[in-house]
């Protein structure tokens, strides 16, 4: 049990540094008008159509860095924020979202798999905790076997899949802040001036899902081998 409270603190840890840098870079840039005075919901727009992808509506969400594309309902939440906005940040995490948009339309395969996944990785989470704590309780680091190492081996198996999930998400995160980047310059949205603000923006938000996947790589290494006899 020590080992997993190590190898969880550790991820938290991971993970708290990533939420510092992503509020710091995030606070930093929200602060600074962008060149081009539009929106975050102007921006999005303006890629959205100009890439032909009309039917994509732009809505907002409340709460601090809640936007996300819902591929389910063609939609780019921006929070209130971002999407009245027209920092840097806020042109920076609009384009972001807009590449999801981008990524579902022309059937990126990585984004695919994630979706594929979802529903595994949600199956599994249900399951994990219990399964792993009931082997622990019930002798499964005893190194006698027996049903409580059963019990950790299922955890590990079903662990995978969360291991998965996050890999293939790095992909679909970094690809996306590609495009965002590479269309803000294009469209001359973002000046030269700003595009190291919104690489700090997009690169701390990237982080995040590394640090995620970090994780979730030092449990499922833990599990295997503590679910071994």
């Amino acid at each position: 049990m020590l080992g997993f409270y190590l190898v969880m603190g550790l991820g938290l840890l991971i993970s708290a540094l990533a939420g510092v840098w992503v509020k710091s870079s995030y606070s930093k840039y929200s602060k600074q008008r962008s060149y081009s005075g539009m929106t975050g919901a102007e921006v999005a727009r303006t890629i959205l159509d100009r890439n032909g992808l009309t039917n994509v509506r732009v809505e907002p969400v409340a709460g601090q860095l809640t936007d996300h594309y819902d591929p389910s309902s063609k939609v780019v939440r921006l929070s209130e924020g971002n999407f009245a906005q027209n920092s840097i940040a806020a042109v920076s995490v609009a384009a972001h979202e807009v590449g999801h948009a981008i990524q579902d339309a022309t059937g990126y395969l990585p984004m695919k798999a994630r979706a594929g996944l979802f529903p595994v990785v949600n199956f599994s989470n249900q399951l994990f905790m219990p399964l792993l704590f009931g082997g622990f309780l019930m002798g499964g680091l005893s190194g006698q076997g027996g049903l409580g190492t059963t019990l950790i081996q299922i955890a590990a198996v079903l662990f995978i899949a969360v291991f998965a999930f996050h890999v293939v998400t790095l992909p679909v995160e970094i690809n996306a802040s590609t495009r965002a980047y590479g269309l803000l310059t294009r469209y001359g949205i973002l000046s030269h001036n700003e595009a190291g603000g919104t690489k700090r923006v997009l690169t701390a938000a990237a982080f995040t899902y590394i640090a995620a996947a970090l994780t979730s790589l030092l449990t499922l290494v833990y599990l295997l081998l503590v679910s071994r006899d």
